[in-house]
Parts: structure tokens; sequence; C-alpha cells
């Protein structure tokens, strides 16, 4: 059987944590700054970890990635 292939696209969006999280940049940071209060552009600023109901689900498309 061959060897599972990372996904490229989510390699470049995702990085592994120490402890094995996955940590990601914040959506809805593109566009459209008007209509979100100062706190919220803030808060979006930088990288935020993946919820816990879609780590199983990356860390597989992440599998060759140490």
């Amino acid at each position: 059987m061959p060897k599972m292939k990372t996904n490229r696209a989510a390699a470049k969006r995702f990085k592994k944590t120490a402890n094995g999280g996955l940590k990601s940049a914040n959506a809805f940071t593109s566009h459209r700054f008007h209509g979100k209060t100062k706190k919220q552009r803030r808060q979006l600023r930088g990288t935020d970890m993946m919820d816990s109901t879609n780590v199983k689900r990356y860390k597989k498309l992440l599998s060759n990635i140490k």
C-alpha cells in the first residue's frame, strides 16, 4: 500500500503544536472591518487553536507533518 500524502493546502494553513494540537489563523479577517468592533478586530489578529471537533479530521490531512 502506498504512503499517505500530506494535503499541501492544509499544510500551508495549519501548524501542529508540541502537544499535538493544531493552530491556525482566524477567519473573518480579509475585508469589511467597518462592521466589526475594535475589540473584534484586535482579537482576530494572530493565531488561535483549532476547535477540538475538527482536530481529528485535519490531523489525518497532516499525517506526514512532524
